[in-house]
């Protein structure tokens, strides 16, 4: 009997419908983001407060000062990456927030609002226009919040596709497991 090949093994591109969505699925918070190639993800376009653009550059120092002292610190969202930008439009600045992860977006929200509780560690959407101001106790704001600045990505390709973040790490331990086992033969 021949077994299935897995499905890393052949990239993929797929073209989502403008909606966002090939069919939907009820989340706790609404309709949920498809799974692609990519996994789960959302991008997320607003514009900062005036005056903020210090803040939302001193938080990337943050994330990167947080993980060089703990580097699994964000491990609990399963992040493949996370991108963010900075524009001017109409002399107006925006942030974009393009986060790539293993779990649906209703999991991802919950475990982001826990940890940055958990940690002390602030969002950095607190410098953007709209974000509510109780988002440590209202998820459902929150949501609303990311829903009404998420911009759907039409095309979605993926090299390794719906590849976790565990079985690429279980690979990457695997890879460096058999060197260390060959550099001992030499």
């Amino acid at each position: 009997m021949p077994t299935q090949e897995p499905l890393w093994m052949h990239p993929q591109a797929v073209a989502i419908p403008k909606e966002g969505y090939f069919k939907v699925e009820q989340g706790n918070y609404g309709p949920l983001f498809p799974r692609t190639p990519i996994n789960y993800g959302f991008t997320v376009i607003a514009k900062v407060k005036p005056g903020r653009e210090a803040a939302v550059r001193e938080y990337g120092n943050t994330i990167e000062t947080t993980l060089k002292s703990a580097p699994h610190a964000l491990a609990p969202l399963k992040l493949h990456s996370l991108k963010w930008v900075l524009f001017t439009i109409k002399d107006e600045l925006y942030f974009m927030y393009q986060g790539i992860f293993d779990t649906d977006f209703d999991t991802y929200i919950d475990d982001a609002v826990k940890l940055f509780i958990e940690t002390g560690i602030t969002t950095v959407f607190v410098n953007l226009e709209g974000f509510p101001e109780d988002w440590k106790s209202n998820v459902p704001a929150v949501t609303k919040f990311f829903r009404e600045h998420h911009h759907p990505s039409f095309m979605e390709y993926s090299e390794f596709p719906y590849a976790t973040t565990d079985e690429i790490i279980k690979g990457l331990k695997l890879r460096h497991a058999f060197g260390q086992a060959l550099d001992q033969m030499q």
